[in-house]
């Protein structure tokens, strides 16, 4: 797909946007990876899916993960939470103070800011607004745009380009899913990362392969850094690491 079929089918790339480790604009592969999400979420929406599980297909689960997920649903119904996402998998990016843990729900916190669209609960109401923003015309790689549409994106030239930026976006915690491989990872491949920029298949950003990157280096920091404390626990989170 060339530039002028892109722009045929009503696609722009964000003003601005250029990836925050090297300065790159938007690849092919996260312009695909976009539109696999947009797609779902047109799907909840045309079928009125009140409550849905998206996750990608480099994945794995932890130990009980359909019964931990199913607890915390049934809490967050019980609780009457407000909810639009619910992460199940991320990256946590914003490490200078504790994400605010959510009472009477175990394993939940209000999301800051993130990476990441492993896996995540979506509600139709949720779906219903990432369509409304009309992502389309102004995109960015989808683990942006969504701490975008959650107002805890830290570029506020981004933000201001979305002009409702309420979704109610929460996380587990612990997380119930995590990457295969990580970034420098021997067998990692990325079709997002590993592609060419979007409007120039001759400028390749096969960078991530190098071993060791600055970014692989600056993820593990976040990694050792991104911890929640005063999360209500659950049971199955001892036994869990006792099966482990």
């Amino acid at each position: 797909m060339n530039v002028s079929e892109i722009h045929t089918l009503g696609i722009h790339m964000l003003p601005g946007y250029e990836d925050p480790y090297h300065g790159r604009p938007l690849t092919k592969g996260e312009l695909g990876c976009f539109l696999s999400h947009y797609n779902i979420w047109k799907e909840i929406v045309d079928r009125h899916l009140q409550t849905s599980l998206v996750i990608e297909d480099d994945l794995r689960f932890e130990v009980f993960f359909k019964r931990r997920l199913m607890n915390l649903m049934s809490e967050v119904e019980l609780e009457e939470l407000d909810w639009d996402l619910i992460y199940i998998g991320r990256k946590r990016m914003q490490v200078d103070h504790k994400e605010k843990a959510v009472p009477n729900i175990h394993n939940l916190v209000e999301a800051d800011y993130s990476y990441w669209t492993l896996g995540y609960m979506i509600s139709l109401q949720g779906a219903k607004k990432l369509l409304k923003a009309e992502p389309l015309k102004r995109i960015l790689p989808v683990d942006e745009f969504l701490p975008i549409m959650y107002n805890k994106h830290p570029v506020s030239d981004y933000m201001e380009q979305f002009e409702s930026r309420d979704l109610k976006a929460f996380s587990a915690e612990p997380l119930l899913v995590y990457p295969t491989h990580y970034t420098g990872d021997p067998g990692y491949i990325s079709d997002t990362e590993t592609s060419t920029v979007w409007d120039n298949d001759k400028v390749r950003t096969d960078w991530d392969r190098a071993a060791r990157s600055g970014k692989t280096q600056e993820q593990a920091e976040i990694s050792r850094e991104a911890q929640n404390t005063d999360v209500l626990q659950s049971p199955l989170d001892s036994t869990a690491r006792d099966e482990l």
